[in-house]
């Protein structure tokens, strides 16, 4: 595609030449009342240049994460499927008129369907019901040493909040949640291992004998 054939140094241009404003967040669609997940194990990115094994210029694919985070992102070689991304595009083919002949197409925004979202939300919820989450924490020396009884255990030094469950279940399992999809009346603060209560639309089916959702939680000292 002859209005791509600058690539990332074209983009870097309309950064410079033009003011866009980036004042709006992205917010990725939540499940209910404003409180969801996302399973992140492919994302959808626009290509800035042809890559072999990917696709073309302007072409919309899906990638890993990290694939993405590491080298398309930095080398300015793709960028997330967002509408501020794709205007940017729009952008270089008026800063570099096409060579080729034939009618001009506008990169648009490539939707995914209530079907597609609802199976990724399912894999989701699946991988958080399976997974264990296995968290490290430095434990509390002064009251380890005042305990009455080798057998009660071990309290932490800071205790694990909501907080901290939700970065670990992005970090380790890739799944993005809200606070109010973990019932957790107070925080965790020894260690040992848990089963804490996910609260997720009735609109995802629950596995064959399950009852309701839960993560498990290991917290080990570190």
């Amino acid at each position: 595609m002859g209005y791509l054939q600058f690539g990332r140094h074209g983009v870097r241009q309309i950064i410079r030449l033009r003011d866009i404003s980036y004042d709006n967040v992205v917010v990725n669609p939540l499940l209910y009342a404003s409180q969801g997940l996302r399973y992140k194990r492919k994302l959808q990115v626009i290509l800035t240049t042809d890559m072999d094994k990917l696709g073309k210029a302007g072409d919309t694919v899906k990638v890993a994460p990290g694939y993405f985070r590491n080298h398309l992102m930095p080398k300015l070689l793709a960028f997330p499927n967002i509408d501020k991304f794709a205007y940017l595009l729009n952008e270089q083919r008026k800063i570099y008129q096409p060579t080729e002949e034939g009618k001009q197409e506008d990169v648009t925004l490539v939707k995914e369907s209530k079907e597609d979202m609802m199976k990724e939300y399912e894999r989701a919820a699946l991988r958080l019901d399976k997974a264990k989450l296995v968290l490290r924490r430095l434990i509390d020396v002064q009251k380890a040493k005042s305990r009455e009884s080798k057998d009660d255990p071990l309290e932490l030094r800071f205790p694990v909040t909501k907080d901290n469950l939700v970065a670990e279940v992005a970090r380790q399992l890739c799944v993005n949640i809200a606070l109010d999809n973990l019932h957790l009346p107070s925080p965790l603060s020894t260690l040992g291992e848990y089963e804490v209560p996910l609260r997720l639309p009735r609109s995802i089916p629950l596995p064959e004998g399950k009852v309701n959702w839960s993560l498990k939680v290991k917290i080990r000292c570190k």
